[in-house]
């Protein structure tokens, strides 16, 4: 049906505890109604025009009685709620097992096998909030020259360091080769944390962030759009998730806004195929530091974006806007959030507003690309059908 496919993840915008969250703890979150419940004023009317009242009760967004768009809502089959397991799960992988995490901070094998493998003693070794880790620790670092390593209630490695003291290149390198010592244990990512400043009070993390994810368990949509020789563009945090496996194209960005300009850069280059972007910037800047105001305001400049898209688009391109996870910042503690991911459709093509309920997987979405471009994926339920 569709030539182009344009596939937008709003990073952490959730939009409801999911079914399962009590086991997560999350049985409370809800990231965009809260977001929209502490501020005054929240104005989205693009994504209203799409639907996005018809999804769920948000403060200042309305059920409008004449969408242009396709909505509905999707849980995740998968265990988790990481940005690596809700990307893969949308591109076909469903996992059976989580990836595993040490809120106690890595066991001894490890932290000898880094030492070992790097030559350096890392600091830290702790569950930590990023920011509050560099504010402990990060004055430690510049004296000793030493790493610091930490994780989250996800299943990261993380490794941060001042760029004068490990440039970042170097902090790639140890990354890799952190890599190969994590293998055996089923910890799905080490990342990459440069940072700067001169002392605790303004140490900030910089744009070097980079993730060295584990390659997923098996094809993903991506990669079999890229054999049948159609333009795969990932966008932001897009190659370092799925370890560039299935990519023809990737842009890096530092931010939403250079996300958003180059997701309509390429556009003009792509002419079939599936554009994927991710938009970090409410989950890393906003969810995570417990920021709503930053949230709302990140929300309405995507919102305000949105017409710039609409104009470009063609007749036989189709828009998926979704999140691969909540990030609540109005709920106990800094992480992710087990929460129903939102879904919402545009193309010229759609001529009548559709509800396509409550998904059980975001595997859907995969689902749907592969069949439009007459592809199998076995895993998901194509919704490809119901756009008339």
């Amino acid at each position: 049906m569709f030539k182009r496919i344009i596939l937008i993840i709003l990073d952490g915008v959730g939009i409801g505890a999911s079914p399962d969250a009590e086991d997560y703890g999350d049985q409370e979150a809800a990231t965009l109604q809260h977001v929209a419940q502490t501020v005054s004023g929240l104005c989205l009317p693009h994504l209203e025009h799409l639907g996005l009242g018809h999804i769920a009760l948000v403060e200042g967004v309305a059920k409008v009685s004449d969408p242009v768009g396709c909505w509905g809502k999707m849980a995740e089959r998968s265990p988790g709620k990481d940005s690596i397991t809700g990307h893969w799960e949308m591109a076909g992988v469903v996992l059976d097992h989580p990836f595993a995490v040490f809120p106690d901070g890595f066991p001894e094998a490890i932290i000898t096998a880094f030492i070992a493998e790097t030559g350096l003693e890392p600091l830290g070794n702790i569950a930590a909030s990023g920011t509050d880790i560099l504010h402990d620790l990060g004055e430690k670092h510049l004296q000793t020259g030493r790493p610091i390593v930490y994780t989250s209630s996800d299943s990261v490695f993380q490794i941060a360091a001042h760029e004068d003291i490990i440039p970042p290149e170097q902090l790639y390198s140890i990354c890799r080769q952190t890599e190969k010592i994590l293998l055996p244990y089923n910890i799905c990512r080490v990342i990459a944390r440069p940072f700067k400043g001169t002392c605790a009070t303004n140490f900030y993390r910089t744009s070097g962030r980079h993730d060295f994810p584990r390659k997923p368990l098996s094809q993903t949509v991506l990669e079999l759009l890229q054999q049948r020789g159609l333009s795969t563009c990932g966008i932001g945090k897009i190659e370092d998730l799925f370890a560039g496996k299935g990519l023809s194209d990737s842009l890096t960005t530092s931010n939403n806004l250079e996300g958003m300009d180059k997701t309509l850069q390429a556009m003009d280059k792509i002419n079939q195929g599936l554009i994927m972007t991710n938009l970090v910037d409410f989950d890393m800047l906003y969810g995570h530091r417990l920021d709503s105001a930053g949230f709302a305001v990140a929300l309405q400049e995507f919102d305000g974006w949105l017409p710039e898209l609409f104009e470009k688009m063609l007749s036989d391109d189709l828009l998926i806007i979704t999140a691969d996870h909540g990030c609540d910042p109005t709920t106990p503690g800094t992480d992710h959030s087990r929460e129903y991911v939102p879904l919402l459709l545009f193309s010229p093509a759609i001529t009548a507003p559709i509800d396509l309920g409550i998904r059980q997987s975001f595997a859907d979405v995969g689902a749907t690309v592969a069949a439009n471009f007459q592809i199998s994926l076995p895993t998901g339920q194509s919704f490809l059908s119901q756009l008339g």
